[in-house]
């Protein structure tokens, strides 16, 4: 988990309207660098990433996409590729190691802070769920701020997660 108190998490549909729920948070005060969205490799922008085309004569949506990926702190698509703007994100996502009875997506998320259990059924709730938007903060007051946001915008679900002491006394 990148090297803040809390975070916050929510789990959408593929059909949620991101860019919407992006701006409900960055009204709220929370700013794009301190949000990692976890993309399915089924969900439609993961689709328009990959799809992509460099060099054509007018912008794909997948570069204009890209362009709106590049200016959070991370995004993740498990088999497509990753975004990483922010330094603790970067450094959180490089712990995938750390974790080696996981894999994949799982990882991923269990270097965000995600316990093995919790890590493991996201990644499998992802393929249906489609996005997972995590939004890291300061402190508990504003991640259950976050919470409260992220389910008012139409999470499935929902939840703050508290960094131990023990880990941060390791990151």
């Amino acid at each position: 988990m990148p090297p803040t108190a809390s975070a916050a998490y929510g789990m959408y549909p593929q059909n949620a309207v991101l860019p919407d729920i992006v701006r409900s948070l960055s009204r709220a005060g929370f700013e794009k660098a301190d949000i990692c969205m976890v993309l399915s490799p089924t969900h439609p922008m993961a689709a328009a990433v990959r799809d992509a085309r460099i060099g054509a004569d007018e912008p794909a949506d997948g570069a204009r996409m890209i362009g709106w990926f590049s200016e959070f702190g991370a995004v993740v698509i498990p088999a497509v590729g990753f975004f990483v703007r922010s330094p603790e994100f970067l450094s959180a996502l490089m712990r995938e190691q750390d974790h080696p009875s996981l894999c994949g997506g799982s990882r991923t998320l269990a270097s965000l802070g995600f316990s093995a259990a919790d890590a493991q059924r996201l990644h499998h709730d992802l393929g249906d769920a489609g996005a997972l938007v995590y939004v890291t903060c300061p402190e508990s007051a504003k991640a259950e701020s976050a919470t409260e946001l992220l389910r008012s915008t139409g999470a499935r679900e929902v939840a703050s997660l508290e960094r131990s002491r023990s880990a941060a006394a390791v990151a």
